[in-house]
């Protein structure tokens, strides 16, 4: 039962990291990489999971900014969505690799979905870009420890 909740308390920071609240999912990752009680490549799937989901959600809600970008609880800011779209608009679907990065990340996977990426193209470069930040991190960690 205490594995599951682990799994599932890293699953909901990787999501909300991923989505435009101010979270991190990283020092759960590595605190339960540290206990040891949880396989590694488990640890690596589950955030890898719920953080390209988070993603998704910025996607969908960059689908609906038109709807949205005038609300008071919207998240990203006018010049952190023209600084997105100016990357996006120069690099195309290829700076979705860069969706693993502070700062720029969840605002390109929000403008992605302002500009209409395709799900599975969009799915396919954010899982690889997420999936090996959270590869280098638990590798980090365990030559480290």
């Amino acid at each position: 039962m205490t594995e599951l909740l682990s799994l599932l308390g890293l699953f909901a920071s990787a999501f909300g990291a991923a989505s435009l609240l101010p979270l991190q999912s990283e020092p759960v990752l590595v605190g339960l990489l540290l206990l040891g009680d949880i396989p590694a490549w488990l640890l690596v799937l589950v955030a890898s999971i719920g953080n390209t989901l988070g993603a998704v959600l910025n996607w969908w809600l960059g689908g609906q900014v038109d709807r949205f970008r005038d609300r008071r609880w919207f998240p990203v800011p006018p010049a952190a969505l023209d600084r997105a779209s100016g990357w996006y608009h120069r690099w195309g679907r290829w700076s979705l690799l860069l969706s693993w990065a502070p700062i720029i990340g969840d605002p390109l996977t929000l403008v992605a979905g302002v500009l209409k990426e395709q799900l599975p193209t969009f799915l396919l470069l954010v899982a690889i870009a997420k999936t090996g930040r959270y590869v280098v991190l638990a590798w980090a960690t365990l030559s480290l420890a």
